[in-house]
């Protein structure tokens, strides 16, 4: 009853396009200290004016871009909450998950379950090429980042699902009456947002298989087990795991982190693998764990508008 929890006669997409407006345009307030932040450091400090986003990166010690830029995920978030509550007069819950209450266990669950990959993943790829990598571990510094991280990026991740598997799924799911729909356009639209990243650049358009793919995972995981909670643990742990495990000077953010990669990228295995192996034997586990049947109806099949009660029944939730 996931994406059911949305329909209702009166939620038409129009809200949905003017809640999207609304949440960006909070995204774009949150961004002002960084502007300010620069402006001081071109002007007062005569620092040339940066023209590329490693150029902002660089400008300040990374603990602190990474604070300035994760405001505005802040901001974000509290736009979704004001979006739900007061344009479609929902619960914040209600976009979460079809439980009577968020499963933290399904959160840890996921989190520790991807950790768990993307260590085994690092550090097979460190022992069989070392050379890749220098040691980057600096206590101080590192030990900042492990707070101002903990913080802040699982406000920025959960933003992202918050508006793709949540807001945007039931969106779409109230605009088509279908399950498919809403799964493709968000994959789209999130691997979408991605194509600015300087790996984008430097790798070429391939590796948007791996950022529409996830988007398409994380849809998946949504839609099977009729909640957020998987994909939020998902989503923490990728970009958590990965800010303190590994940094390189052509990614979006550079950090503190233990290891420095020190290769050229290039779009090879490791933009397929995660995709067509990796992400399968996932959805495998929590099928398992979780006992998810009926996959093609729950993926693909027709949303039937919930009657008045149900409807009522929800929104108190």
């Amino acid at each position: 009853m996931f994406l059911e929890q949305g329909i209702k006669p009166e939620n038409k997409f129009w809200k949905y396009l003017l809640g999207s407006v609304f949440i960006i345009a909070a995204s774009f307030v949150g961004q002002i200290p960084l502007t300010l932040a620069v402006l001081y450091k071109t002007y007062k400090e005569g620092q040339a004016f940066p023209t590329t986003d490693n150029g902002f990166m660089k400008m300040f010690e990374s603990n602190t871009t990474l604070v300035l830029v994760m405001i505005s995920f802040v901001f974000a978030f509290a736009g979704i909450y004001f979006v739900v509550k007061f344009i479609h007069h929902q619960t914040l819950l209600s976009i979460t998950t079809s439980r009577p209450e968020t499963d933290w266990k399904r959160i840890w669950f996921s989190f520790f379950l991807w950790t768990f990959f993307s260590l085994l993943s690092f550090f097979t790829v460190y022992f069989v090429a070392p050379e890749k990598f220098a040691f980057n571990f600096n206590l101080v510094p590192f030990l900042i980042l492990v707070v101002v991280g903990s913080i802040f990026i699982p406000i920025q991740t959960s933003t992202e699902e918050y508006v793709f598997r949540g807001y945007l799924m039931q969106g779409f799911a109230n605009l088509a009456r279908n399950r498919w729909f809403p799964l493709v356009m968000t994959s789209l639209i999130f691997g979408s947002m991605h194509w600015f990243n300087p790996e984008v650049t430097k790798m070429g358009n391939i590796v948007m298989i791996y950022y529409i793919g996830t988007g398409l995972f994380l849809g998946v995981l949504t839609l099977m087990d009729e909640g957020m909670e998987l994909s939020l643990g998902f989503h923490a742990a990728n970009n958590l795991v990965g800010a303190l495990l590994v940094t390189s000077d052509w990614s979006v953010f550079q950090t503190n982190s233990i290891f420095r990669d020190l290769s050229e990228p290039s779009a090879g295995i490791d933009v397929i693998l995660p995709v067509v192996i990796i992400y399968p034997i996932l959805l495998f586990i929590f099928s398992k764990k979780y006992g998810w049947t009926n996959w093609k109806e729950k993926l693909t099949g027709k949303i039937d508008e919930p009657d008045n009660e149900v409807t009522e029944f929800l929104n108190l939730k």
